[in-house]
């Protein structure tokens, strides 16, 4: 990883051929937003705008011929998070501006996939008697069709939040890459003392259960506001495991543990981070013994 921010950071020609390179390749494109990202955050965005822009044309060609825009948005997403980290050198404020950035990525995926998206929604319907079985009998009919007027606002959110997360994560090898070559150990310091305040923290978690009552569309703030108390949640568990020195087995295991049961590790990192934003598991200490990463002061 040090070796690739290396060749990045040698030059503009080194940069652009890996986020052109890596925008290029399906399975790649977050590591060359990554790389935008760096690029970003050392240089800054009169530098980087070049080297971005190009980027974005293999990206642009994979949305018009293949219908697939994750690249392009990602790549921009991550590339405006990172121009908010630079000004604010806060990650709170970065994951709170994400949601917007997912809001945004929501209204494109619903007008330009608005057809696959009702078609999936319209196969969920069909067999949620089956999934839901007794559950989903007793419901009345308005219930049931207010039920099913959710599904597809929900996908939608689901399918941006995802982007949303792979933007963040992007941010994050950028920003780790800079700490490595600039600032060894920073942005781990950096990272471990994410934690939402409390106010913003029940912003969310208003949003989150009562999203789907102001209306179906409003229904994806469910997904889109829950990414922040994730990353959070993740923040205090590397921050809990620093301070009691314990071994990095335990953070291995989380993240096993994520991939195998996402669906019950996933709401568990939710409700830890506004229980954190509450009581502060942590203590007062820990944003002060933090440090930014950028390398420059």
């Amino acid at each position: 990883m040090r070796a690739l921010a290396e060749f990045i950071m040698r030059g503009r020609m080194q940069a652009t051929l890996v986020v052109a390179g890596c925008a290029t390749l399906p399975l790649l494109y977050w590591l060359g937003a990554a790389a935008g990202c760096l690029v970003l955050l050392r240089r800054g965005l009169k530098d980087a705008l070049g080297v971005l822009a190009l980027g974005l044309l293999p990206a642009l060609i994979w949305w018009l011929y293949s219908d697939d825009p994750r690249a392009l948005l990602v790549l921009l997403g991550s590339s405006s998070l990172a121009l908010v980290l630079r000004a604010s050198e806060s990650w709170n404020r970065v994951l709170l501006v994400s949601i917007a950035m997912g809001l945004v990525f929501s209204v494109v995926l619903g007008v330009a996939f608005a057809p696959q998206i009702e078609m999936l929604a319209q196969a969920l319907i069909k067999v949620m008697p089956s999934l839901l079985g007794d559950v989903y009998q007793q419901l009345s009919v308005d219930e049931q069709a207010r039920f099913a007027s959710l599904i597809a606002p929900v996908l939608t959110g689901l399918i941006a939040a995802l982007l949303q997360i792979v933007s963040v994560l992007s941010l994050i090898v950028g920003r780790y890459w800079q700490a490595l070559l600039y600032n060894p150990g920073g942005f781990g310091r950096e990272f471990r003392a994410i934690r939402i305040p409390l106010l913003p923290a029940m912003l969310l978690l208003v949003l989150m259960l009562l999203g789907p009552n102001l209306g179906s569309q409003m229904a994806m703030l469910t997904p889109l506001c829950s990414v922040p108390l994730v990353f959070a949640g993740l923040a205090l568990i590397h921050g809990l495991v620093a301070q009691k020195r314990l071994a990095k087995f335990w953070l291995v295991g989380l993240y096993v543990t994520l991939l195998l049961f996402m669906q019950l590790i996933y709401p568990l990192l939710v409700v830890l981070a506004i229980v954190d934003s509450l009581i502060d598991f942590r203590g007062r200490s820990a944003p002060k013994d933090a440090d930014n990463a950028n390398g420059e002061g």
